[in-house]
């Protein structure tokens, strides 16, 4: 790209900050102005009292008179905006009441946290956090419907709040631009009460659980992978906490598939923002003790009822013997605590990694390519990652179908073999990263045939080493 290229992207990044300060100036305006009707409203409305002796008259009826009500506690601008709210007999105003003094702290602002700080905010909770430490990217922007262009590359708590301000000026918003850890978690989680985990992470759910286990707080978890999703509340009502379900983490359901449709997250964030609002209002019957299921393909809620089998009393962290405290909190590593229990049970086939000198760089490989000697790559992804994104003239062969595939893979290799010379490999096998090639080396070799050889760093050092204009999908 030249320097002309490079002078339009330069001023791109400056129209994309200028609108983010936009939009955060406009959303401090509407705040402002919503204060200033309050305090306009609040002095201009003066109401005559009913004579103490009527009152109490009128009270013994039943009867409730305006000026003891006074609104509700509501000003006329909240009727005027959650009048749909207030129409509603089991919510009303006393709901909205309850809505409006309240404080939530949503961790996460990804596709579970864009849907719950939308709907608080719209809904007027009365202060609401957003925590995450990371920045906005463009593979963001299918299911993350806080963020926008503008703030692609900058914080998501920070774009997820102007948002929320933008939607509802009257809501306190606070964003924490940090990755929350058991070292600073606590004095986060102390400030807010209810607690929305939409980390989509095993190691922040556990670190979560066991924090509002130890501040007493109702944590509303959720949890997004594929088509499906899930959710409950935990620690509140005598429902469980996270480790009650599993103790150690090889029970739980890995969410390190980063495929999603972007709705998915949407329907659970949403029912996530329901449950706070069933807590924070007293309405209702929150997820307490239940598990909910949901499949998008077939559109289908399954409620799991009495979740907790395990006994709460045992539990390490919640149980009636328990010494777990928040010394022992902030000095607990939840990365490795979870890693090892993933990294025993996903073993791979006999995968004792190759030595350097058997695999080629991603450089090296282009050199091959750009030489023209025979040879095959073979890309060892699945089918629909293949469709995504491809180097040219590559074949692929899905991991799990190589073996079956051998008797006629070999024929064609031995074709190539004839033809090729010297050092020169005649098969190369790439995939994401490197760990499915290497197994893929191992199968070939295990099976008469030696020539076989990966691409170091698979795809993913392609992009980064050969070509930037790869498509990164992961």
């Amino acid at each position: 790209m030249g320097a002309g290229g490079g002078r339009t992207e330069a001023i791109m990044r400056e129209i994309a900050s200028l609108r983010a300060q936009r939009d955060e100036l406009d959303g401090r305006i509407r705040f402002f102005e919503a204060q200033l009707r309050l305090r306009v409203g609040g002095a201009a409305s003066h109401t005559s009292k009913l004579p103490p002796n009527l009152s109490t008259k009128l009270g013994a009826m039943g009867a409730h008179d305006a000026t003891a009500a006074g609104g509700g506690g509501l000003s006329a601008d909240m009727v005027r905006r959650y009048s749909r709210h207030l129409l509603l007999p089991d919510f009303g105003v006393q709901g909205q009441r309850r809505l409006s003094q309240s404080s939530v702290l949503v961790v996460g602002a990804g596709g579970l946290g864009s849907a719950i700080a939308l709907h608080l905010a719209s809904c007027g909770v009365g202060s609401l956090g957003i925590a995450d430490g990371e920045n906005v990217e463009l593979k963001n922007l299918h299911g993350q419907m806080t963020h926008t262009e503008a703030y692609i590359g900058q914080p998501k708590a920070k774009s997820a709040a102007a948002m929320c301000r933008a939607i509802n000026s009257s809501v306190k918003v606070f964003d924490h631009n940090l990755k929350l850890k058991a070292k600073n978690v606590l004095n986060v989680v102390r400030q807010y009460d209810i607690v929305v985990d939409a980390t989509n992470n095993l190691a922040s759910r556990y670190m979560l659980s066991d924090c509002c286990a130890l501040l007493n707080k109702p944590l509303i978890s959720g949890s997004t992978i594929g088509l499906e999703g899930q959710l409950t509340v935990y620690n509140h009502n005598g429902s469980p906490c996270y480790r009650c379900l599993f103790p150690n983490p090889t029970s739980c359901q890995s969410s390190s598939d980063k495929s999603i449709l972007g709705v998915v997250p949407g329907v659970i964030g949403c029912l996530q923002a329901l449950e706070v609002i069933k807590i924070a209002t007293h309405v209702g019957e929150p997820l307490c003790g239940r598990m909910l299921y949901f499949d998008a393909l077939t559109s289908h809620f399954k409620t799991v009822n009495k979740i907790h089998e395990s006994s709460l009393s045992t539990c390490a962290v919640c149980g009636d013997n328990s010494n777990f405290t928040e010394d022992t909190f902030m000095m607990f590593d939840y990365e490795s605590f979870t890693r090892a229990s993933n990294s025993s049970k996903q073993p791979l086939p006999s995968l004792n990694r190759l030595p350097r000198t058997s695999g080629v760089t991603s450089r090296e490989y282009k050199r091959v390519l750009d030489s023209g000697r025979p040879h095959l790559l073979l890309d060892v992804r699945p089918e629909h990652h293949f469709q995504i994104a491809s180097i040219a003239n590559s074949v692929n062969i899905p991991l799990h179908e190589l073996k079956e595939r051998l008797p006629r893979l070999k024929d064609a290799l031995s074709e190539v073999v004839d033809v090729s010379h010297g050092k020169h490999r005649p098969v190369y096998f790439i995939s994401q990263c490197d760990d499915d090639s290497q197994v893929a080396v191992h199968i070939l070799r295990e099976n008469g045939f030696p020539y076989a050889s990966d691409v170091i760093g698979g795809l993913e050092s392609w992009a980064q080493e050969v070509d930037p204009d790869f498509p990164i999908y992961w």
